[in-house]
């Protein structure tokens, strides 16, 4: 992550109305507000807002899901954050998950470190 960016700073958005489809790879903190089909891989940190819809394989080193829905596995190597009024289901891995009170969630949860990267 760049060191010169606050640590709240969003380097990208996908704002309300957007819709995307493929792969996304970045470093920084990326927000999706809007729609996202496909892959999420990051060495940082994404962030999933209320109206968002994802259907994707994630991968990335935090996740905070602060509404909308996701489908699909979610992978962290530091943590997974899911607050009200998040939908999510699928299946959950990283070493912290932390799920407010009232969150929809439909899967498998699993806290444990990730394996190595091959």
């Amino acid at each position: 992550m760049d060191p010169t960016l606050p640590a709240t700073e969003i380097t990208a958005l996908l704002g309300h109305g957007t819709r995307f489809e493929g792969k996304l790879l970045f470093d920084g903190r990326v927000r999706i507000d809007g729609e996202f089909r496909g892959e999420i891989r990051s060495s940082d940190v994404l962030i999933i807002g209320e109206g968002a819809d994802v259907d994707a394989e994630i991968d990335v080193a935090t996740v905070i899901i602060r509404g909308g829905t996701v489908k699909g596995n979610v992978r962290a190597r530091a943590s997974i954050e899911l607050y009200v009024p998040a939908k999510v289901s699928g299946s959950l891995h990283a070493p912290e998950i932390f799920m407010d009170k009232g969150v929809q969630f439909s899967g498998s949860c699993t806290m444990a470190e990730l394996p190595p990267e091959s």
